[in-house]
């Protein structure tokens, strides 16, 4: 089905409703409750969000119809995990959910097999680090995952490497209010160190003509190796935000370093 067409699956995607932020607390509130009427309400209200992010696996030979459909089963499994007590937006916890569920349709069904145990090792591996999240509020080391698995750690490392497809560090994740949210912002550094980045007086000084909160990001994102999600999580804004705040800030502080 081309891109451009508005019916998928039945839906007229040009009549899909957009939900609020408060919109969406309010029903999954209810989803928790037991209430199948928001279940519904909410799946309808995030399609447009399955839609936005079919459209980036597009060229891959595979039916549109197929690719939503499929997104749909990761928009469900993220509302049936998606924790309220945490502070984040549920698109922000969605949409990996609905890449990883549409990733894994894509291996299941290209010609290059991985092989059956290699695959097994791998879903295991993402299942014990999706419940090390739930119980940990963060990510997950790669030694921790392979704890959780009694395995070594470069098995664990080598499965999840054989499924994984290739994607450029400026590929785009989602837009959220007009702002792009790419691969390389979600990439967190370990070996960042006040060593590296405070080298020179410089640096301090450029921080100093920053806002509070424009400064707090950037300390947590070089200085502490935070990714956005966990500044725009502390912070109490929307990755988005962050993204621009961050690049603002930065653009700022070349006119003085």
């Amino acid at each position: 089905m081309a891109l451009n067409k508005v019916d998928i699956c039945g839906v007229d995607t040009s009549k899909l409703p957009v939900m609020t932020h408060v919109r969406s607390r309010e029903l999954l509130m209810r989803i928790k409750a037991g209430d199948t009427a928001a279940r519904e309400e909410f799946i309808h209200g995030n399609l447009r969000l399955v839609l936005s992010v079919i459209q980036r696996f597009s060229g891959r030979g595979e039916q549109m119809d197929d690719l939503f459909q499929v997104g749909c089963i990761g928009l469900i499994k993220a509302i049936d995990n998606f924790n309220l007590e945490l502070d984040v937006r549920f698109s922000t916890y969605a949409v990996p959910m609905i890449i990883g569920e549409l990733r894994r349709y894509l291996r299941d069904n290209t010609a290059m097999r991985v092989s059956r145990s290699l695959r097994d090792t791998a879903y295991k591996a993402l299942q014990a680090r999706n419940r090390l999240m739930e119980e940990n509020a963060r990510e997950p080391h790669i030694s921790e995952i392979a704890k959780a698995l009694d395995m070594k750690e470069e098995d664990v490392v080598f499965a999840l490497d054989a499924i994984q497809d290739p994607v450029s560090l400026f590929e785009p994740i989602y837009h959220d209010d007009g702002d792009a949210i790419f691969v390389m912002d979600q990439v967190k550094d370990e070996k960042s160190s006040d060593e590296l980045w405070l080298d020179g007086i410089a640096i301090a000084g450029g921080l100093e003509r920053l806002a509070e909160r424009e400064k707090r990001i950037i300390e947590l994102r070089f200085f502490q190796g935070r990714t956005q999600m966990e500044v725009a999580s502390e912070i109490g804004i929307s990755q988005a935000q962050v993204s621009r705040l961050e690049k603002s800030a930065l653009k700022h502080m070349r006119k003085y370093v």
